[in-house]
């Protein structure tokens, strides 16, 4: 009876560690398990789904190739981006409260096209992180500290060569023997008014007087030229979003008085200018949309990245508004031709 009753202990001793063992490994698989699952649940940033604001104060050929350019590198980054588009249709209340409704969407980057679009954005969050593009004077319009060093939020791509202004100024003196040239621009735009400071310095230079006549709407724009009818032998109309938006009323006005339209980009050329010293609008928004995807990867803060200039500036020539204003295409104008 003894001897049973051992052993009966001894199975229950054996069947209770046999118990707690099970138990013991059991807990041991459920935090194995645990950590498994966390793992596959922590994302990666290309894991990750990215909400990117898209602001543009206007609709026009340059700034729409510029934001198709910047989707482009984010899509081609095979990040996982939604893309909340809005634009102003250059009114600047619409303007700010599209930045403003941007940082309480909670996006994750704001991509501002034009100086106007960067600066709303930059007055409305100095967190959220800005990538600009088709901005004239970054430093001037107080977006960045410095092309080299940005400094807070905000980096991106301009929209004027160095040599642009300087190259067109001596188009206009050498090539067309201009003598008053005539211009049209937005007052209110930051951008147009640093370049048109540009713009008469290196013409005054060339002993070219700039007559300047200035609007506040693209509605504005072909009564404005027609009242330099008479006074200018030519028009330099710089990148100013409201005259670039209404071009066409400055062409008719120019090619029925046969006054040759130099512009500020290519697209401007495509449309009917006379020529340009630029470069394509697509580029410069890839670009900023290049950066965008670093700081979306996490691999560098706006801070940590230079603003650019954009690259390859080319001479384009319009060949039919070219042959309605009798004027043949040199050879050493080392031009590519739009036809």
């Amino acid at each position: 009876m003894k001897n049973n009753m051992k052993k009966l202990s001894f199975l229950l001793f054996g069947l209770v560690l046999l118990l707690a063992a099970c138990s013991g490994g059991g807990s041991e698989t459920s935090t194995e398990t645990e950590s498994n699952s966390t793992g596959g649940e922590a994302t990666t940033e290309e894991s990750k789904s990215f909400k990117v604001g898209i602001t543009q104060i206007v609709e026009h050929p340059s700034l729409d190739a510029a934001t198709d350019g910047f989707k482009a590198a984010l899509e081609e980054s095979g990040l996982d981006v939604e893309f909340v588009e809005k634009n102003a249709q250059n009114d600047q209340s619409m303007n700010t409260t599209i930045a403003q409704g941007l940082v309480s969407e909670g996006v994750d980057l704001i991509f501002a096209n034009s100086t106007p679009s960067a600066q709303a954005a930059k007055s409305a969050t100095a967190d959220i992180p800005i990538l600009f593009t088709s901005v004239t004077d970054a430093v001037g319009a107080e977006l960045i500290e410095s092309m080299d060093a940005p400094g807070g939020n905000v980096t991106g791509t301009v929209d004027l060569h160095p040599d642009t202004i300087a190259n067109t100024v001596a188009f206009l003196k050498d090539e067309l023997g201009a003598k008053k040239v005539g211009t049209v621009y937005n007052t209110g735009e930051q951008n147009s008014v640093a370049q048109v400071k540009q713009v008469k310095a290196l013409l005054e230079e060339a002993g070219i007087e700039l007559v300047e006549a200035a609007v506040s709407t693209s509605a504005e724009v072909k009564t404005a030229t027609e009242s330099l009818v008479g006074q200018v032998d030519s028009f330099y109309i710089i990148t100013d979003n409201t005259v670039v938006s209404a071009l066409e009323s400055v062409i008719d006005v120019a090619n029925s008085n046969q006054l040759p339209v130099m512009v500020g980009e290519l697209d401007s050329v495509k449309r009917g200018g006379l020529g340009a010293y630029g470069f394509e609008y697509y580029d410069i928004g890839y670009e900023a949309g290049q950066m965008a995807v670093k700081i979306l990867k996490g691999e560098a803060t706006p801070s940590e990245i230079p603003a650019a200039y954009p690259a390859n500036l080319k001479l384009l020539i319009n060949k039919a508004t070219a042959d309605t204003l009798g004027l043949e295409i040199k050879d050493s104008w080392n031009a590519e031709v739009a036809e």
